[in-house]
């Protein structure tokens, strides 16, 4: 998982305080975390197997995604998605669109970014009306 610090924090006030004996608790609280941050030091990260990342961040997670042939997801972190967007970083977009107007927000794609060709390989509802949609970078670009 690949985090930037703002979400670390909350993430870090809550997920090793949860119920262990729940499967996806454990496996959140064990797998390895990243943190993207310029604030934070190694010392001052308390969620086990959570490791600062350097400040290059580029050349970090192309070391983390060529170290593993596991999945590096990123949830929330919204600067952290537009640095790693603007170093075309991407590789997969798991969107989640939710039956909820609420008329303002962040912006999860910069001014003036883009474009950038996407196709969607897969999409379903949830039964609570969640939309989940997959779009990958095609091959060769």
């Amino acid at each position: 998982m690949l985090l930037g610090r703002r979400t670390y924090e909350i993430f870090a006030a809550t997920w090793p305080y949860a119920d262990r004996s729940d499967p996806a608790v454990a496996a959140m609280n064990a797998m390895p975390k990243y943190v993207a941050s310029r604030t934070l030091e190694n010392d001052g990260l308390p969620w086990a197997n959570s490791t600062l990342l350097g400040p290059d961040l580029p050349a970090e997670v192309r070391r983390i995604k060529g170290a593993s042939a596991r999945e590096t997801v990123v949830l929330g972190s919204g600067a952290l998605l537009a640095s790693l967007i603007e170093h075309d970083l991407v590789d997969e977009y798991r969107l989640l669109v939710f039956p909820l107007l609420l008329g303002s927000g962040k912006r999860l794609f910069a001014e003036g970014e883009g474009p950038h060709r996407l196709t969607l390989t897969s999409t379903r509802a949830t039964p609570s009306g969640v939309l989940i949609s997959t779009y990958r970078r095609p091959e060769g670009g």
